[in-house]
């Protein structure tokens, strides 16, 4: 038998966060000479029999995360035999939030990785509706999960960005008349885009108050009613040359808005 002090980090899954608690644990022994063996995707009785083979022959400790129970049981018990002391990271809490909160695990490996991976999603989609936002760089288009069109100031943005947040990749196109549509917009999928409409006069509004805000006159042409008509007509012979729904959003918040859309392309066969 070897003196080299070995902690075995075992776990059923990645086994990141065993390493991370035995590295910490390490430190307040100044780290000592422990080596530390990794030993991940723990998935049957065969695996915890060479893990207590290879450790009953070594100056070692076992830690691990393992939620499978009849796993876990058997690696208790092995180790008791064996005169391995064999460290369980997790269940102590686990068994503390079965007792206070009155819930039960799911006892599935690889859960919190799942987690990271759509929090990853999220960051991506977020940082993807950044990037192409208003129409900044039109190759957003074939890439994207949704497509929204629309003259300014009918929620484009705010709306891409609450659908990145819901793991979607979303690229946003302001119509204007004096500026072509981009090819590639008829290129994607029809059910991949929609239109978005708005009143005459709710959109009127909606400009007046954004040149105030901005300290401008409302007699300006971004606000003027006849113009305001023009874009708006523009924008509907657009959309219907793709194809594509076409939400009126002249009332309805973000939420709701985004609410239909997903619905409407679910309902168009569009994988979400």
């Amino acid at each position: 038998m070897t003196n080299k002090e070995i902690v075995y980090v075992v776990s059923d899954s990645v086994g990141e966060t065993a390493e991370l608690m035995v590295k910490a644990v390490t430190s307040q022994f100044n780290g000592g000479n422990v080596e530390i063996q990794h030993i991940s995707y723990v998935e049957d009785i065969q695996d915890i029999k060479n893990i207590i083979n290879i450790a009953k022959y070594s100056h070692s400790i076992i830690a691990y995360t393992i939620v499978i129970p009849s796993l876990k049981q058997y690696l208790d018990q092995k180790a008791r035999e064996e005169g391995i002391i064999a460290v369980d990271l997790m269940n102590p809490l686990m068994e503390a939030f079965t007792q206070k909160f009155n819930k039960d695990p799911k006892h599935q490996p690889g859960l919190m990785r799942r987690m990271d991976d759509n929090y990853f999603r999220r960051v991506e989609a977020i940082e993807f509706a950044v990037k192409y936002d208003d129409g900044q760089d039109m190759r957003g288009i074939q890439h994207a999960d949704i497509v929204l069109i629309g003259v300014s100031r009918t929620s484009k943005t705010p709306l891409s960005m609450y659908l990145a947040h819901q793991k979607f990749k979303v690229a946003n196109i302001p119509l204007v008349p004096e500026v072509p549509p981009p090819d590639e917009l008829f290129d994607i999928p029809r059910n991949k885009c929609v239109g978005l409409m708005i009143t005459p006069n709710k959109l009127n509004d909606i400009r007046k108050e954004r040149l105030k805000s901005l300290g401008l006159l409302t007699e300006a042409n971004y606000a003027n009613f006849n113009r305001i008509l023009e874009e708006l007509d523009y924008s509907e012979k657009i959309m219907k040359r793709i194809g594509c729904p076409v939400i009126n959003v002249s009332n309805k918040a973000v939420e709701e808005t985004a609410d239909l859309i997903l619905a409407m392309l679910k309902k168009r066969g569009v994988q979400l």
